[in-house]
């Protein structure tokens, strides 16, 4: 057998797809950033206490806040400090200030986003996400509107529930 006709071992078979599957992942993760604009939810459909103009909130927005909030986008997996923030305080919107949820809720997921077992009371809205051919429920701001992730069935308890949210669209204030 010449070594061009050799078998692939199992281990570099494997190898080969879960770099193959990295690459495609890291290259989806990276390219949402802005590609999912025209997929963006209506969040006009429902109205909320905090309205902007497109141009408005452009302007009061970075541009990776913009495209999270205003066109949930997603951000790379572990780009955001807030995955690792674990002082006692408060997650808000980055958009209109909400306060969204507690730290006291919020617990390691391994995923590369911060992520939380419970939302404040009536800090958030779901709305179904049927974007990339798959199932999920979208998590938006209940004051403006703004994308901020994923809830998805997988967390701990109390809740069971896992509240994967874009850094991007938080910010933190520690308790005083």
């Amino acid at each position: 057998m010449t070594s061009s006709s050799r078998p692939v071992p199992d281990a570099m078979r494997r190898s080969l797809l879960l770099g193959g599957s990295a690459a495609v992942t890291g290259l989806v993760a990276f390219g949402l950033r802005r590609s999912l604009a025209p997929f963006a939810r209506a969040a006009s459909a429902e109205s909320f206490e905090v309205t902007l103009s497109d141009e408005a909130w452009k302007a009061r927005l970075t541009p990776d806040q913009y495209a999270v909030l205003r066109h949930e986008a997603t951000e790379p997996p572990y780009s955001s400090p807030l995955e690792r923030e674990h002082r006692a305080g408060t997650f808000h919107c980055a958009g209109c200030g909400n306060a969204l949820f507690a730290s006291s809720t919020k617990f390691e997921s391994g995923t590369g986003w911060p992520s939380f077992y419970a939302p404040l009371p009536h800090a958030v809205g779901e709305s179904r996400d049927t974007t990339l051919g798959m199932l999920r429920t979208e998590v938006h701001c209940a004051r403006c509107g703004g994308h901020l992730g994923h809830v998805f069935d997988d967390g701990p308890k109390p809740t069971g529930l896992r509240y994967c949210m874009n850094g991007v669209a938080l910010t933190f204030e520690a308790a005083a």
